[in-house]
């Protein structure tokens, strides 16, 4: 493994702040060869920058993933952009949008995150906290478009339906797609929680946080 340097200056050229270029390189090469596959010295041909400035900044290989994984998004999805109160289908297809709109925006990254699942626990720790973080938007849309209570059903539904679009994004996201792949598990989810009766409340959305 390589030493790490203790005391080297950020150059003042480049496109950016060094540090910034070496993480950009970093998430390419480690989606593109893997994280085994890269050395620091590819990393930092990359990124224009002297090897050791790599470990100025990042002491070990892994702490570079460390730190891009802490570029993911923090927030899924806002549920008042993509609730309409009383009509479940149209929400949780919004939602679908808006996730795969947050999707396009760390496509490489998250591309990176699912090869390297098994490299690292703060990688697999990074990946179920996404999975909570969905499971709970959902929850919160179910439970925002038709004022149903966070049961045992909808919590059941709101599994069912993140698993289906955690699915989805792992085998086709670099894919141009829309919602269509989708609509069978929306269907789905939606005849479960929907009773034959009476139409959803719509005074309940506001159980949402704006």
């Amino acid at each position: 493994m390589d030493e790490p340097v203790a005391d080297v200056s950020e150059p003042s050229t480049g496109d950016g702040p060094a540090r910034e270029r070496i993480l950009a390189a970093a998430e390419t090469l480690f989606a593109e060869h893997g994280f085994d596959a890269t050395p620091t010295s590819k990393v930092a041909e990359r990124a224009s920058v002297p090897k050791g400035l790599v470990h100025y900044y990042f002491r070990r290989k892994p702490d570079l993933l460390e730190a891009l994984v802490d570029r993911l998004p923090r927030d899924v999805v806002r549920c008042s952009e993509v609730i309409v109160a009383g009509d479940l289908t149209a929400s949780l297809r919004r939602l679908v949008v808006a996730l795969d709109e947050s999707l396009d925006d760390s496509a490489v990254l998250s591309h990176l995150l699912w090869r390297e699942a098994d490299t690292l626990p703060v990688v697999r720790d990074a990946l179920q906290r996404r999975f909570d973080e969905l499971v709970a938007a959902v929850q919160e849309v179910i439970v925002g478009a038709t004022g149903r209570e966070a049961s045992d059903d909808v919590r059941g539904a709101s599994l069912l339906l993140a698993s289906a679009i955690g699915h989805r994004h792992a085998m086709a996201r670099h894919a141009a797609d829309d919602t269509g792949e989708m609509e069978r598990e929306l269907a789905f989810v939606v005849g479960a929680l929907t009773p034959p009766g009476p139409r959803a409340r719509a005074g309940h959305a506001a159980r949402c946080h704006p």
